[in-house]
């Protein structure tokens, strides 16, 4: 009887240990496949983690320059965005474009800058999602 308790209690570690293994966000591959899907003409600038775990949303910034074209595409697991939503703002958190359009996903944006600044590059969720993905920034002129 202790034998069955011991064999129990093991694989129970053992099947816990494997589900934590299989729910691990890999952004860093996923960041890595994005910037091989970037559109021709443009140039690689910088990849993002999208790890989105325990989180309502996920935020960097980047200074854009005036008259330069940017792109930011989004790769996941699953569906091409799997509920990951990104969306620029500018300096004064005013909303400049969003992969979500009229309820509708797309998995990269376009955005010609009109004005050098910071931006912020913000991710979001929307459900049901997986909350795990990986996203590149690129730049042409």
């Amino acid at each position: 009887m202790k034998k069955l308790v011991i064999i129990i209690l093991l694989s129970s570690i053992f099947e816990v240990r494997a589900f934590e293994l299989i729910d691990q966000c890999n952004s860093d591959k996923l960041s890595a496949e994005c910037i091989q899907k970037l559109s021709e003409g443009f140039n690689f600038l910088k990849s993002y983690k999208v790890d989105g775990a325990g989180k309502d949303k996920i935020e960097y910034s980047y200074v854009f320059m005036k008259g330069t074209q940017y792109m930011i595409n989004l790769c996941a697991n699953g569906t091409i965005t799997d509920g990951i939503v990104v969306s620029i703002f500018d300096k004064n958190r005013n909303k400049v474009a969003t992969s979500k359009i009229n309820g509708q996903m797309v998995s990269a944006i376009n955005f010609p800058c009109n004005a050098s600044g910071i931006y912020y590059i913000q991710y979001t969720f929307d459900e049901p999602s997986g909350r795990c993905g990986g996203s590149a920034l690129g730049f042409k002129r």
